[in-house]
């Protein structure tokens, strides 16, 4: 079976795709036993280090709250760029050009400097120019430094997505009187978050990931933050990582799932805008059009 995209594999194709996988298992299965074998020769395996996972008090002393500390900054980090990045995408498409141009010169000035920047700098301006408690203000500048980057890299996605629709579908929605407002917020974007989607998550990740960068350099009691004091009170660092490693892998598993899910759903949505039309209904329309058609012959 031939698609238009590519060639179905033949015989010989599947027999080396199939040799391939078989290869590509095994030295897995290898590296995997190899990574088993080292640590447990460091005597990383021992139950003594991993032990303290068992526990409440590694849990509701140490992870639990550095995990609440990194949900809330990235939420809020969320909750503000991605607005924020859908005006500032918008407005580099702006006709205008007082619009276009200061909007294009913000978002590639944040877009170019490192988020671990910008939180330092964030910080340090919290410290010398507003009254921000000490014990909160490494939440404001994470926060700060993520919405500054992640809402400019936002408005690169959305604009991308935007331009990727045919111009057609704005042409057709001027030719009815829509105002280019209208046509933005009515045809242009409802099309387009299906587009991006994709990108916005994989940024979404990215800010779950970079509140890390707060604990190693601003104190902020983030999850990997705390994970240095569980570290340094059971002494079981390697085990901490993995277990770190473990729970970001499980926020960001929930995170693209959801996505799938919102995606698949809005795609279905698309497709099914039509009206459904009973047996009966269809019988009396195709009634109703063979009387028009006989009475249209006989005036003729």
């Amino acid at each position: 079976m031939t698609s238009v995209l590519y060639d179905a594999p033949g015989p010989k194709a599947k027999r080396r795709n199939l040799l391939f996988s078989v290869v590509f298992f095994v030295l897995l299965a290898l590296l995997l036993w190899w990574i088993w074998q080292t640590m447990d020769d460091k005597g990383q395996l021992q139950w003594s280090l991993w032990e303290p996972f068992t526990t409440s008090e590694a849990w509701t002393t140490y992870l639990l709250p550095g995990l609440v500390n990194t949900l809330k900054a990235a939420a809020l980090a969320m909750v503000i760029a991605l607005p924020l990045g859908a005006i500032f995408g918008i407005a580099r498409l702006s006709d205008h050009r007082w619009v276009r141009v200061p909007a294009g010169a913000v978002v590639e000035f944040f877009r170019a400097i490192p988020v671990l920047l910008l939180m330092l700098f964030a910080n340090e301006v919290y410290v010398r120019s507003t009254g921000i408690p000490s014990d909160e203000r490494p939440l404001y500048a994470v926060v700060t430094g993520l919405v500054l980057y992640n809402a400019s890299v936002l408005a690169e996605i959305v604009r991308a997505g935007i331009l990727s629709l045919p111009k057609g579908q704005s042409e057709a929605a001027f030719a009815v009187g829509l105002r280019k407002g209208q046509t933005m917020t009515s045809i242009l974007l409802p099309q387009a978050v299906t587009a991006m989607l994709p990108a916005i998550v994989s940024q979404l990740v990215v800010i779950v990931k970079d509140t890390a960068l707060g604990g190693v350099m601003l104190g902020f009691t983030e999850l990997l933050n705390a994970r240095q004091t569980l570290a340094a009170n059971y002494a079981n660092v390697i085990p901490s990582f993995i277990m770190v490693a473990v729970i970001y892998i499980i926020l960001n598993f929930i995170l693209t799932s959801f996505a799938s899910w919102l995606e698949g759903r809005l795609r279905r949505s698309k497709r099914s805008t039509g009206a459904v039309v009973g047996a009966d209904e269809v019988e009396d329309l195709n009634a109703a059009e063979v009387g028009g058609s006989y009475g249209t012959s006989a005036s003729a």
